[in-house]
């Protein structure tokens, strides 16, 4: 698929230096470390918007504690199906980095990865019975063994003291409990991985860069128009392949593509904010990620969480999301971004999709009035003796949510990731938010299997992959001590020591 490179004309090029570009660069590159890479990043350093930490609304998806993963049926019972697609996806990723951490290609572990528990947390006796099914349907995959359930309040209280200090028990409580949780910096990580690119031969990165325009030629190569934002330069680059990894700006960059396959979608940007805890003697109170059920009407994103996180080095404490309205796709994105990606062919999607989901709007709007006093509310339905003056407001990065076309409605707002891809594998861009970064490899494997469908049934390519992710091939799911040696493997790579070991 690739000719001989030339200045300008590189075999691949990645638009944006987040989670997603660093991921596929490092896959691409161990695959065929002959390809030439140029990555285009509009801001003057890596992942600066939804890769960054204090802009990435989760951390360590694995689907062990967030709730809307794992949806309650019309019958009662509970599809697990999602939630296992991404614990595998999860431990998919671990493999690889293990084996950059392995290979020592990247910084130290702790760097980016370390061992959080993970529990999820609910009160009334709808949500318990849910809780104790939902418990129950996951016993039945091997991906969940080890998870606890109670509805014991002195169990809850070694678990979570913060959630249960001062709460008047006065109805049914409930917590599922799952030790082999991380916590993830998906920031430090995708600069970690960039630095090592940077160092490549072949691998050419370049800040404050903007793409404005990509036009398919005759000879199927891309031919793109980039603006250098400081100096206001334009130059053109020609290539085979065009990743548009940008984060909310992919969807703008997908319809100037021109493609058949983006044509009808739309996107829904969400806004993101945090409270931040600084009190120390709070923050090492509490040792966890505790998600709860979001209100009704409100998006996946916005789950509420008390969440500890490592960044920079440093342990804190978050509760949010608080979501809110936005005309941003980007955190330093323009008020135009929504107006203007209306278009012909997206119109009635949007449309649709904007009318059949009026409480979503509503909430946001509620969420865009809501005064600190308000916030302070929210927490303390989680901890209970929560201070104010122990809480500052952060803000977290945007979410663009996808909206297409759908065989049976005209249009459908989607919670999720999506890779869309021209039928002759030439150019991929990647839309919607969560679990994202979380999942990032298995996407990007996705991705290789169709861009470049004969390259990966080498046995060159197949070795390779076998190596950085020893799964690779094979269901985690189905085979059970598979699992348990890759899991084995990657604690032991990553350093990841059981909850018990650090808190003593």
């Amino acid at each position: 698929m690739f000719g001989k490179s030339k200045d300008k004309e590189p075999d691949v090029v990645l638009i944006g230096a987040g989670i997603m570009s660093a991921t596929l660069g490092m896959l691409l590159k161990q695959l065929d470390p002959t390809l030439t890479i140029e990555i285009y990043e509009r801001l003057d350093e890596a992942a600066a918007e939804s890769s960054d930490a204090w802009n990435n609304a989760g951390t360590g998806h694995a689907a062990f504690c967030e709730l809307n993963y794992t949806p309650e049926q019309a019958d009662g019972s509970i599809d697990i199906s999602k939630a296992i697609r991404i614990s595998e996806s999860f431990d998919i990723s671990r493999q690889f980095w293990a084996h950059m951490v392995g290979n020592h290609l990247i910084n130290l572990p702790l760097d980016f990865i370390n061992s959080v528990p993970h529990m999820s947390f609910v009160w009334g006796d709808k949500n318990v019975d849910f809780l104790r099914k939902r418990y129950e349907a996951m016993q039945q995959s091997h991906l969940f063994r080890g998870m606890q359930y109670s509805e014991d309040p002195q169990q809850l209280l070694r678990w979570m003291p913060l959630i249960m200090d001062g709460r008047t028990i006065t109805e049914k409580v409930a917590a599922t409990y799952m030790p082999i949780g991380t916590d993830v910096n998906f920031g430090a990580l995708t600069r970690g991985m960039i630095r090592y690119l940077q160092q490549q031969p072949g691998v050419t990165l370049h800040f404050c860069h903007e793409v404005r325009k990509l036009r398919q030629k005759s000879d199927s190569s891309w031919r793109l128009k980039i603006r250098n934002v400081n100096t206001d330069e334009s130059i053109k680059v020609r290539t085979r392949f065009v990743f548009i990894g940008a984060g909310g700006g992919a969807l703008p960059l997908l319809m100037k593509s021109g493609i058949p396959e983006g044509e009808g979608y739309g996107g829904f940007p969400v806004s993101g904010q945090w409270l931040k805890c600084t009190n120390p003697e709070v923050i090492e109170k509490h040792y966890g990620k505790v998600y709860g059920k979001a209100a009704v009407g409100s998006p996946p994103m916005s789950v509420p969480h008390l969440d500890s996180r490592f960044i920079n080095g440093k342990r804190e404490l978050l509760f949010g999301p608080y979501a809110g309205f936005t005309t941003r796709f980007l955190k330093q994105g323009s008020f135009l971004d929504l107006p203007m990606s209306v278009k012909l062919g997206n119109l009635r999607p949007m449309v649709a999709a904007g009318l059949r989901n009026i409480p979503l709007t509503k909430y946001l709007v509620n969420q865009v009035l809501q005064t600190p006093e308000d916030r302070m509310v929210s927490l303390r339905e989680y901890m209970p003796q929560a201070k104010q003056e122990d809480w500052v407001l952060e803000h977290a990065g945007k979410r663009v949510q996808v909206i297409k076309k759908h065989p049976d409605h005209v249009g459908v707002l989607e919670f999720g990731t999506e890779v869309i891809s021209s039928a002759d594998g030439t150019l991929a861009a990647l839309l919607g938010a969560s679990p994202g970064a979380s999942t990032a490899v298995s996407i990007m494997l996705s991705l290789l299997e169709k861009c470049f469908p004969e390259k990966v049934r080498t046995p060159e390519w197949t070795n390779k992959l076998r190596e950085m992710i020893p799964s690779y091939g094979q269901s985690l799911a189905e085979n059970e001590a598979l699992l348990h040696e890759v899991r084995a493997y990657t604690s032991e790579v990553l350093e990841l020591e059981s909850v018990q070991q650090i808190r003593k």
